[in-house]
């Protein structure tokens, strides 16, 4: 067990305060970084936005964390799960010379010092949390919650690896992070690397204490042990006492997450490995420690007043001396030289080049990034001799690709299949019995394909998932969660912070490209009919769509040709948010593989087969999006050629609903001729959509027939009834959209009155057979496109 040496103890404490100094100065100073005259009003920033409360306990850890590492040459990143505390990643990144490194005008001098602390929350500089500028971070610190799980992912397949995570107390206090203290029991320490979870227990959040800092330290060691860790307590406010204890607790629990991996990785080792109990800190120190102790009277150290700008008020002259005499307290003429550097006998503690934690190349994980090994999806076609006549399974078809997927990269730990308890549900159990589901806890004789080392990864939290999946694709990885379409929306806000990542990341040449990250959605809103009303949710397709062009991809799949090419493009992809969205249940087949990978490429297109055209200018053009409305659409087509013989239909299908956009708004997007082509200039389009209708009237207001263009989708009607009572109840049936086209197709105006009484009889007659017999009229049940 070490004690730090007299020396070393200096040392460290000194690097502490630097980083104390250079995170109170960000926040605060414009000018004069090294206080070398007295600070006066000129020097402050008007602009105060930052927050001081978490980062001491941030600096602590950091200067401890590099004590490790150089001591025992180890592997690490450090992820930083309290919010806002960007100043204390970014200090510590500068005194060890990455930050430099990888902006070279933040210079490790006065100049620089001054640039560091001017670009902090300021207009055209960075934000006041951990972000994707701050080198070392895969984590973006703005939203609370996601730490731990992104931690876990990281760390999966990465035998390597020991990711530092601090967990901020208040950040303790969501649901993402209660549940992510479960991840211990997906871990293997055979072959994925390990989490050093660290509760930052320092008592407040903004306005109010935290829960864990109050239920005493019984409860809270009963609440650690129960989820599975090893609970060691460092607990001070004497500086120099908690630099000792906490670097004995650091030997301690270093020597036993080594201790659990060597008995894993042994030659004789247990198969499969004992779930062992995890070692984790918890670290409780002062709110604002080292920062005043009061202002105006009022106590801060200690309270929530230390959590984000404890000085405020510099029209008052004493509060502009106060904070001079914080920042001096720190002695900055013994950390830095007449020239602002960096004493080299302070700087010595960082570890060597990429064993710094802001130069490690896992956090900057496309520089590890490794393309999948992937067989021919071609290979998994269903053959479709005549479009409309064979069914098939879509995410069936795409789950056999997915186990071949899976099988070709097992060796190199490359790629996960990630998803709530739902993997067999979504038809996609051939990756399961390839490469069985991960799980370290308790197995019974009923259970099946639960393994030490599995690599499907369920947990009945989508929170759990998306954040695994983050870590995953951060550290130069591969992977696809699937999900029910509902239920995805309880990740929309993660989803959106990953969204924001990819956007900022595109704009900063050092981060290289990752892995796509890609959604599969089935199960979805027109196939819940025995569920009801509550799984009923296309929504996510608008969350993903209000996200930057550069960033997301919505692809529909009408059949499992489409599907798989889709998501052969998708695992190649990089730096995007891919949303595949297509069916698990028997369906129609209307592509050939060839057709479909022709589809698919141009996005959108006519179905000449199904159109009567014959290339010259339709009455109406019939477009769909999406599995179902394909479906419907087609057997409109159809009831139209026998209501309307003479009627010139046209068939478009859209398979990358961002086709619809023009260029100048999305990359994918049609020229206003290719679309004018497709769907005319002037004629009625009748639009059957997989979600929301007013999505389709967005993404095409500025194309010229948009005024013609009438959508229908899912207008939040749904029930316990039969397949086709769903669309019927969202009137995007088939008799629905025939009556749509014979409407407004001028010509046909003497036509709709009676199409109006036939399209009555037929909905009265379907609902009084689903109400006697529980399921859908044969005519629409058995249905088949007339080849």
């Amino acid at each position: 067990m070490t004690t730090l040496t007299p020396d070393l103890l200096h040392k460290m404490h000194a690097w502490w305060r630097a980083a104390n100094y250079l995170s109170v100065g960000q926040i605060y100073l414009h000018a004069n970084p090294l206080l070398e005259e007295p600070l006066t009003l000129a020097h402050i920033k008007p602009r105060l936005l930052g927050h001081w409360g978490t980062t001491p306990g941030l600096n602590l850890l950091y200067v401890h964390l590099n004590r490790l590492i150089r001591e025992h040459d180890l592997d690490m990143i450090n992820i930083i799960g309290p919010g806002h505390g960007g100043p204390g990643l970014v200090a510590s990144t500068y005194l060890e010379g990455t930050y430099t490194e990888t902006y070279p005008d933040i210079s490790r001098d006065r100049d620089g010092m001054r640039k560091l602390f001017r670009q902090f929350s300021w207009p055209g500089g960075i934000p006041s949390h951990v972000a994707p500028e701050t080198p070392g971070s895969i984590h973006e610190g703005g939203e609370l919650g996601y730490s731990l799980a992104h931690a876990y992912g990281a760390a999966f397949d990465n035998p390597g690896l020991i990711v530092a995570c601090i967990v901020g107390d208040g950040e303790a206090e969501t649901g993402a992070l209660a549940t992510s203290w479960h991840s211990n029991k997906f871990m293997n320490p055979a072959r994925d690397g390990a989490v050093l979870p660290i509760l930052h227990l320092n008592g407040f959040k903004i306005a109010n204490p935290t829960v864990l800092a109050r239920i005493g330290r019984e409860d809270l060691t009963a609440l650690l042990r129960g989820y599975g860790h090893e609970p060691h307590f460092v607990i001070g406010d004497d500086p120099m006492v908690v630099h000792q204890q906490l670097a004995q607790t650091l030997d301690v629990v270093l020597a036993q997450i080594h201790a659990i991996q060597a008995a894993a990785r042994a030659p004789h080792a247990a198969k499969p490995p004992p779930l062992p109990r995890w070692p984790m800190i918890v670290l409780q120190t002062p709110k604002g420690w080292t920062g005043p102790k009061e202002v105006d009277g009022l106590p801060v150290e200690g309270t929530w007043r230390a959590h984000q700008v404890p000085i405020t008020q510099f029209s008052n002259a004493d509060h502009i001396r106060q904070l001079e005499d914080w920042m001096r307290s720190y002695a900055p003429q013994e950390l830095f030289d007449a020239n602002g550097r960096f004493r080299e006998e302070f700087a010595e503690l960082a570890p060597v080049g990429t064993r710094r934690m802001g130069a490690n190349p896992h956090a900057n994980g496309g520089a590890l990034l490794a393309p999948l090994v992937m067989p021919d999806f071609r290979d998994f076609a269903i053959p479709v001799s005549v479009p409309g006549n064979t069914m098939g399974e879509s995410t069936r078809v795409l789950g056999g690709f997915l186990a071949e997927v899976m099988r070709r990269n097992t060796e190199s730990g490359n790629f996960r299949l990630f998803g709530p308890d739902e993997t067999a549900s979504n038809r996609l159990g051939a990756v399961v019995e390839t490469a069985d589901k991960a799980w370290m806890a308790e197995i019974d004789a009923v259970d099946m394909n639960l393994s030490a080392d599995g690599r499907v990864m369920e947990v009945l939290s989508e929170h759990l998932c998306e954040g695994w999946l983050e870590g995953y694709l951060l550290t130069g990885r591969h992977g696809l969660f699937s999900c029910y379409e509902a239920f995805i929306h309880i990740i929309d806000s993660m989803f959106n912070q990953h969204a924001k990542w990819l956007k900022v990341c595109s704009q900063i040449s050092w981060r290289k490209p990752i892995a796509s990250l890609n959604y599969l959605l089935t199960s979805h809103v027109w196939q819940q009919d025995h569920n009801g009303f509550s799984h009923q949710d296309p929504g996510f397709i608008d969350v993903v769509a209000n996200k930057k062009a550069d960033v997301v991809r919505i692809y529909l799949a009408p059949d499992a040709n489409c599907l798989l090419s889709i998501t052969d493009h998708c695992l190649r992809s990089r730096n995007y948010v891919n949303l595949i969205i297509a069916g698990k249940a028997p369906a129609l087949q209307w592509l050939d593989m060839e057709s479909a990978v022709h589809h698919c490429t141009a996005g959108a297109g006519i179905w000449p087969w199904a159109s009567n055209d014959s290339g010259g200018e339709p009455d109406v053009v019939m477009a769909c999006a999406g599995d179902v409305p394909t479906l419907e659409t087609l057997a409109a087509v159809a009831l139209l050629r026998g209501y309307v013989p003479d009627l010139r239909v046209r068939v478009v299908n859209v398979v990358d609903l961002m086709a619809l956009q023009p260029q100048s708004e999305h990359p994918h997007g049609l020229g206003d001729d290719a679309f004018d082509a497709m769907f005319t200039r002037d004629k009625p389009i009748v639009f059957a959509f997989h979600g929301y209708p007013g999505l389709i009237h967005r993404l095409t207001y500025r194309r010229h027939n948009h005024d013609n263009l009438h959508v229908r989708g899912y207008k939040e009607e749904g029930t316990t009834t039969t397949a086709f009572d769903m669309v019927v109840l969202n009137n995007i049936d088939r008799y629905q959209l025939a009556l749509d086209a014979i409407r407004r197709v001028p010509r046909l105006a003497h036509l709709v009155e009676q199409a109006t009484q036939r399209y009555d009889a037929s909905i009265a007659q379907h609902k009084a057979y689903i109400s006697e017999h529980g399921e859908d009229l044969p005519e629409v049940r058995d249905w088949r496109w007339p080849a």
